[in-house]
């Protein structure tokens, strides 16, 4: 993993309150789970936070199960949890990890570096997302935005995210129907009466109108001649077909 162990010299560093030496720290401090299925990441996540005054690792677990039971166990202040584990992931047990221990941070740590995943593990409850290739002081920032009531992300997923938001953002602009919605403006602009597309479809009479007056909103048009333009534009229509 990128993650860099803590050097000699940085062993006291204290980002937060550097003015603070090792034993003289009184503050608050975070109470830490490691989750991670390979006994060499928790090991060095562990000497790289516990270098740290302000943070302590209070526990570790290796698989979901585990992670469960410790979490009910320590009821720690955050949970560092790896995204990939062999019986269960990272994700799909971060509900049940915030319903035993409510008032926890979750820190995602993961080598999936694609925004989806990020979504996902926001979705299910995560507070903050790094990347296992991240530097050691990044984890440890994270760490303490998350502490102060903040959200994370990696700097670069955090851009990729916004660039993808951007595009879907455009893409809806360009075309704001849904795939069905596509299917009933192309069956609609072939003249198919609200009773024929729910036959063909497989769908209520009434879902059929619900979807054209949908289709006609979104598109702001009143009239059928304006969908067979619009279908025509937008390759749902030929030419032939349009003229039948």
């Amino acid at each position: 993993m990128g993650l860099r162990l803590p050097s000699a010299p940085n062993r006291r560093r204290i980002a937060a309150f550097p003015h603070v030496a090792r034993g003289d720290y009184a503050g608050e401090v975070i109470r830490l789970l490691v989750v991670d299925d390979h006994a060499v990441v928790r090991s060095g996540l562990k000497l790289l936070l516990d270098s740290h005054e302000d943070i302590e690792v209070v526990g570790e677990a290796g698989n979901a199960k585990d992670a469960i039971f410790r979490t009910r166990e320590l009821k720690p202040d955050m949970i560092l949890l790896d995204v990939t584990m062999p019986d269960v992931s990272g994700i799909d047990v971060l509900p049940q990890l915030l319903k035993d221990a409510p008032e926890a941070k979750v820190l995602m740590l993961s080598m999936q570096d694609e925004p989806g995943y990020v979504r996902e593990a926001f979705a299910a409850g995560a507070s903050g997302y790094v990347l296992k290739e991240a530097a050691d002081e990044e984890v440890v920032d994270a760490i303490r935005v998350l502490t102060s009531g903040g959200n994370y992300v990696h700097p670069a997923l955090g851009a990729r995210m916004v660039a993808a938001d951007a595009a879907a953002r455009a893409a809806a602009e360009a075309d704001p129907l849904s795939d069905r919605e596509r299917e009933i403006l192309r069956l609609l602009a072939l003249g198919h009466t609200n009773q024929e597309i729910a036959k063909m479809l497989y769908i209520s009479v009434r879902t059929a109108e619900t979807h054209r007056a949908h289709i006609m909103q979104k598109l702001r048009m009143t009239t059928r001649a304006e969908l067979v333009r619009h279908a025509l534009a937008n390759g749902l229509l030929t030419d032939a077909e349009a003229n039948e």
